[in-house]
């Protein structure tokens, strides 16, 4: 799924979910729920492999993505895409 089809599936702007997905913009819970609903995963599940969980490895995040038969390649990438700028951003901050 490309990104402007997984922002439309998600109600929300291209441009807004590419500034998410490069770490400029931090998304409210809703719009994680948006975009958990688009991609047909559970928000949880989204909160879990973005790393906003603390108890969940960075590692193991993009392993359970990648493993997961739920989500297609394209899916997939998006996912690790958007869950490495919450990642990047949060190591931002902590410096």
């Amino acid at each position: 799924m490309s990104v402007r089809r997984l922002a439309d599936q998600a109600g929300i702007s291209n441009p807004y979910l590419s500034q998410i997905e490069r770490g400029l913009r931090k998304p409210s819970a809703e719009i994680l729920k948006s975009i958990a609903r688009a991609l047909g995963i559970r928000t949880e599940s989204l909160y879990e492999r973005a790393g906003l969980l603390d108890d969940i490895e960075h590692s193991s995040v993009e392993a359970a993505i990648e493993s997961d038969p739920t989500l297609t390649k394209t899916q997939q990438q998006a996912l690790t895409e958007i869950y490495r700028s919450f990642v990047g951003n949060g190591q931002k901050e902590a410096t």
